[in-house]
């Protein structure tokens, strides 16, 4: 079903597990009504038209927000995430590795800086494959799936796709998330290999897997860009 009110169009999505209507702006700013089963039309657009104010504020903060990411400047003390926590960086003069995270603070060699942030892309790129794919093994025999193996990569705004011969593709900055937001990003990715696309029948999959998914989702949607700026 599709919710359109003046110039937004939205796809709803029934949840048996939901007493109320939720209206979420994604990461993209792509809209999503989240409703339990049997809400009619006029029900629907009524509580869009409410709501119609806040959408239009949460595009604009997020249209702001993509336009005035603070870059990092890789000087002593700025702070890296990684799995949801702030780590200092340390620049020392020397170190077997251009990068390395050591009793809590990133280590950053100073004649590595002219390419620190592909040195970080790197690290975060490694930590995340070897992570990601012990979580895919966790949750892939409750879920009854056999993923081939698994990318990690730019994907833009996406955090995870999949590919053809059960192939899971992962943004490098899922490893920033803190671990249980991570962990839906894993788990999201594994359902469709069921089901490829977000039908009725998907989100039922990924609620028995992880009942509290509907959590773990709105905060990837208000906070995720705050892993931005790399």
């Amino acid at each position: 079903m599709i919710v359109t009110v003046d110039d937004l169009t939205i796809p709803v999505r029934e949840s048996p597990r939901r007493k109320t209507l939720q209206l979420t702006v994604e990461r993209d700013c792509s809209l999503r009504l989240t409703v339990p089963p049997g809400v009619d039309l006029e029900t629907l657009e009524a509580f869009v038209r409410s709501k119609q104010p806040w959408v239009y504020k949460k595009l604009a903060e997020k249209a702001l927000m993509q336009k005035t990411i603070r870059h990092k400047q890789f000087v002593q003390g700025e702070g890296f995430l990684y799995l949801g926590r702030h780590h200092r960086l340390n620049l020392v003069n020397e170190q077997a590795e251009p990068l390395k995270l050591v009793n809590g603070r990133f280590h950053l060699r100073r004649d590595a800086l002219p390419q620190a942030r592909q040195y970080f892309i790197r690290w975060y790129s490694q930590r995340g494959k070897a992570w990601l794919w012990q979580r895919v093994q966790d949750f892939a025999a409750r879920l009854e799936v056999k993923p081939t193996g698994l990318k990690v990569q730019d994907l833009g705004y996406r955090w995870g796709s999949c590919g053809k011969g059960q192939m899971l593709y992962f943004h490098w900055k899922t490893i920033l998330l803190p671990a249980r937001i991570a962990e839906y990003v894993v788990v999201h990715e594994l359902v469709h290999l069921h089901e490829p696309n977000h039908s009725a029948e998907f989100w039922l999959r990924l609620e028995r897997a992880m009942p509290d998914y509907e959590e773990r989702k709105q905060w990837l949607a208000e906070h995720g860009m705050d892993v931005e700026g790399l």
